[in-house]
């Protein structure tokens, strides 16, 4: 099937995501990476676990798949002190503050993978495909471009958030 429009519209959200992520990492320590600005506050680590953890999360069941979090083994290489299923939504400030994390290339070598899954679905779909309804209980329904630029505009909002308290790291 040859590339449409549509495809090529969110392979480029999804993709800005998977290149601003390793850039938020890079040059910072594990420290930095754990650090929290206040008590309440994510950390950037949390944060960018929890990107991935949320498009893995959402991505799998649209493609029909299991999660790229369970099937390659990242809950074990990660080791969190979570449920396996967990992705970081509703978790308290006492359940974000024990986030641990020995090497960042955890964070890059699990998104990036995510994002192969993500790109994979995406180069799969027709028009008629993003036209679907995936979730009725909405008022209007939900059909899958809406659920898939859901997905983008969270991860950007949260990758906003990272940058920005990367930038914190400075003043401290």
């Amino acid at each position: 099937m040859s590339e449409t429009w549509p495809q090529r519209l969110l392979a480029d959200g999804f993709g800005r995501i998977a290149e601003t992520l390793p850039e938020i990492i890079d040059g910072l320590s594990v420290d930095d990476l754990l650090w929290r600005p206040y008590d309440r506050a994510n950390s950037i680590a949390w944060t960018l676990w929890h990107i991935a953890r949320m498009e893995d999360a959402q991505i799998a069941p649209l493609a029909g798949a299991d999660e790229v979090w369970a099937r390659e083994g990242w809950v074990e290489r990660f080791a969190l002190p979570y449920a396996p299923g967990a992705m970081g939504y509703g978790q308290s400030a006492d359940e974000v503050a024990a986030f641990r994390l020995k090497d960042p290339t955890l964070l890059t070598g699990y998104y990036q993978a995510v994002h192969k899954a993500t790109i994979e679905l995406v180069d799969t779909l027709s028009e008629d495909d993003l036209a679907r309804v995936i979730d009725a209980r909405w008022d209007p329904p939900v059909s899958l471009a809406v659920r898939l630029v859901s997905i983008v505009d969270d991860a950007a909002q949260h990758i906003g958030q990272a940058a920005y308290v990367k930038g914190l790291l400075g003043l401290r």
